[in-house]
């Protein structure tokens, strides 16, 4: 069983179906509201666990009913929460989520809690981390304490893996301790410091990360799959062919199974397959939760 320690986030969430983008000042009126448990360290943690990966989450909570929301999913989920932090008198992350036709969608966040997760709550770790096979982070959490859980997981011999979203740019240091980068492009190019819709292809994107010292980068590209770029070249991954109803959570589905994969054993071509087809499957939902795959419905699946 592949071993996964997640540095992550929970973030409380309410999604909306809206017909367009609204303008300035408008009221607009949406249908088809879910509200549940999301964060990306969450649903990654959330996700590996239900595609058989046993996992322990590194978290901060608030004393609110989201907080208690949040220890009960992961009871339920089978996760090792013992070093979910819950902050007294602070809130637990919130986002808003609206979703168009196509499924793409734009949120806005809140992280309250999440943001009081520091370097020391990662040293606390220490020994949990060195018997991970995988460690997995994202950029929901302060900068420093991301900096850190890469550095020690580095120095364990842990596989680094991290999706780096809400994108910012990014200190080379820092990724020279990332053997995985799971970004999208606009993300690839916040990292870089570049406008996130500044016209350099996937392909150069993937290539200037590896020259910050990064192992090897897998830019999710929607419709069109993924692209891994390593020091081999770059390698296009087929997507699978859907019709999205909301695309919240697939780059989370995505991240989680490309980890448990190459924790098996896969090459990372193969496992890049495997999360196309999770992060597909995910978007075939309203809401994360529900649309994280157990392996079964994945070994269906499509």
């Amino acid at each position: 069983m592949t071993k996964i320690f997640v540095v992550g986030s929970y973030v409380e969430a309410l999604t909306i179906r809206v017909p367009r983008l609204p303008a300035l000042g408008e009221s607009l009126v949406g249908d088809g509201v879910d509200m549940g448990p999301g964060g990306k360290g969450s649903n990654q943690a959330i996700a590996a666990a239900r595609l058989g990966a046993d996992v322990r989450l590194l978290a901060c909570v608030g004393d609110d009913v989201f907080g208690e929301r949040a220890l009960r999913l992961y009871a339920d989920e089978g996760i090792g929460a013992e070093h979910i932090h819950r902050i007294a008198g602070a809130t637990s992350g919130v986002g808003f989520v609206n979703v168009l036709p196509s499924g793409d969608n734009w949120i806005t966040v809140d992280m309250g809690a999440n943001l009081r997760l520091t370097p020391q709550h990662v040293a606390d770790c220490a020994a949990l981390i060195a018997e991970c096979d995988i460690l997995m982070t994202q950029f929901e959490a302060p900068a420093e304490t991301v900096a850190a859980a890469l550095a020690l997981g580095k120095e364990a011999g842990a596989r680094t893996l991290l999706n780096p979203a809400p994108a910012r740019a990014a200190d080379p240091e820092m990724l020279a301790n990332v053997d995985i980068l799971t970004p999208n492009a606009s993300e690839a190019r916040l990292l870089l410091g570049l406008p996130p819709a500044a016209d350099v292809a996937a392909n150069e994107l993937g290539l200037r990360l590896l020259d910050y010292g990064v192992g090897r980068v897998v830019i999710t590209q929607g419709e069109q799959g993924a692209l891994i770029v390593d020091a081999a070249g770059a390698t296009q991954i087929p997507a699978i062919s859907i019709e999205a109803v909301d695309v919240t959570g697939a780059g989370d589905s995505f991240s989680a199974a490309l980890a448990v994969s190459l924790g098996e054993g896969m090459k990372l071509v193969d496992a890049a397959q495997v999360a196309v087809r999770a992060g597909a499957f995910t978007a075939l939902q309203l809401g994360v939760i529900a649309g994280l795959p157990t392996r079964a419905q994945l070994e269906r699946f499509p």
